[in-house]
């Protein structure tokens, strides 16, 4: 089922203004694009992890519910809060199963094509959650640019609108962050500090 982005922003709006009604009906609309972002990712995890894609839908789901002081904007907002639930579900699920922070039985993930310059060997969630948090604290766009794409999987386009920047900027943006990212998960911007 598609629903414009009139019509899921309309029901964010009401749910905002308290219609727990608008939920129900947001949920149906809503689903199959988060199920859809969250089986992109977990195809990128080992063969049988233990977080399978409705899981971490759910998961996504309660803490969507647990929520309700949020003013939505629009669906492009809603979607930038589920990459950001998506990215603090998995990141502390891998932190909660002991996984090293490098190598070991860590999840391997790989930046997707719009993020990655070569095929190198794929960074460990828990370093490029740890990457993004030191991208934050020196410039929190483009740390929100690579999570909305990455997790949220949210195209230049709607990453543009969320940030209220042009799509140019969303790819020099995702392309300098790519580059910052791989040193830092490389170990090569710690050594310098």
């Amino acid at each position: 089922m598609q629903a414009s982005a009139h019509e899921v922003t309309q029901l964010l709006r009401a749910w905002s203004g308290g219609d727990e009604a608008a939920l129900e009906k947001l949920t149906p609309l809503v689903y199959e694009e988060l199920h859809r972002a969250a089986h992109r990712y977990m195809a990128q995890e080992r063969p049988g992890h233990i977080l399978q894609t409705t899981a971490l839908v759910n998961e996504i789901y309660l803490g969507l519910v647990d929520m309700r002081e949020v003013t939505w904007q629009g669906r492009a907002h809603f979607f930038a809060v589920c990459a950001r639930l998506m990215r603090r579900v998995l990141t502390d699920f891998a932190r909660s199963r002991g996984y090293l922070k490098r190598g070991g039985d860590s999840p391997r993930v790989a930046l997707d094509e719009a993020l990655l310059v070569s095929r190198d060997p794929p960074a460990d969630l828990v370093a490029l959650d740890d990457g993004l948090n030191a991208l934050a604290a020196i410039d929190p766009r483009k740390s929100q640019v690579v999570e909305l794409r990455f997790f949220g999987g949210l195209s230049v386009d709607e990453t543009a609108e969320v940030l209220k920047v042009s799509p140019k900027t969303v790819d020099r943006d995702c392309k300098l962050a790519r580059l910052w990212l791989l040193e830092e998960m490389n170990g090569k911007r710690r050594d310098e500090r």
